[in-house]
C-alpha cells in the first residue's frame, strides 16, 4: 500500500511540474537573485556592517541560485509571450545565453571558494558578479518602459 501511495505521490507530483509556469519560475529565481545581490550591495555601500560568515552564506545561497537556473527548462519554446522581459535573443542565441549562465556560475563558485575578508574584496568580486548579470541584462533582457 505504501509504495502505491508513494508511486502516485510522484506521479502527481511530476504532472504538477509539466504544468508549472516557466515565465513565473524564472521571474522568481530572478527576483530571489536580486534581493541576494542587493544584501551584498548593501555591505559593499557600508549601509551593513561586513560581516565574513553573513557575507559567506549569502554568497552560497547566490552560488545555489545560479545553479538552479536551467535555460532549457526555464526558457521553452513558446515562453516568449506574456508578461516577460525575455528578448527574442534567448532563443535565436540559446547556446550564448547559456554560457551566460555559466559564467555567472563560475564566478559565484569563485567568490564563495576565497570568501572576502572586507568590503573591499567583496566589492571586487561583486562588481564580476554584477558584470555577469548586466551582460545577460544587456543582451537577453528588454528594458520596461
Amino acid at each position: 500500500m505504501r509504495k502505491l501511495v508513494l508511486a502516485i505521490s510522484m506521479l502527481a507530483f511530476a504532472g504538477s511540474a509539466a504544468f508549472a509556469d516557466p515565465i513565473k519560475d524564472r521571474q522568481a529565481l530572478m527576483k530571489e537573485r536580486g534581493k541576494l545581490a542587493g544584501q551584498l550591495s548593501k555591505v559593499v555601500k557600508g549601509e551593513e556592517d561586513f560581516d565574513a560568515a553573513a557575507v559567506l552564506t549569502t554568497l552560497k545561497s547566490l552560488q545555489a541560485n545560479a545553479e538552479r537556473f536551467d535555460a532549457e527548462t526555464l526558457f521553452p519554446a513558446g515562453s516568449d509571450k506574456g508578461d516577460t522581459t525575455a528578448a527574442p535573443k534567448i532563443w535565436e542565441d540559446m547556446a550564448g545565453f547559456k554560457a551566460v549562465g555559466d559564467k555567472l556560475v563560475t564566478d559565484v563558485k569563485a567568490a564563495v571558494a576565497s570568501p572576502p575578508a572586507d568590503a573591499d574584496a567583496l566589492k571586487a568580486q561583486l562588481n564580476k558578479i554584477g558584470g555577469d548579470c548586466g551582460t545577460c541584462h544587456q543582451t537577453y533582457r528588454i528594458k520596461k518602459g
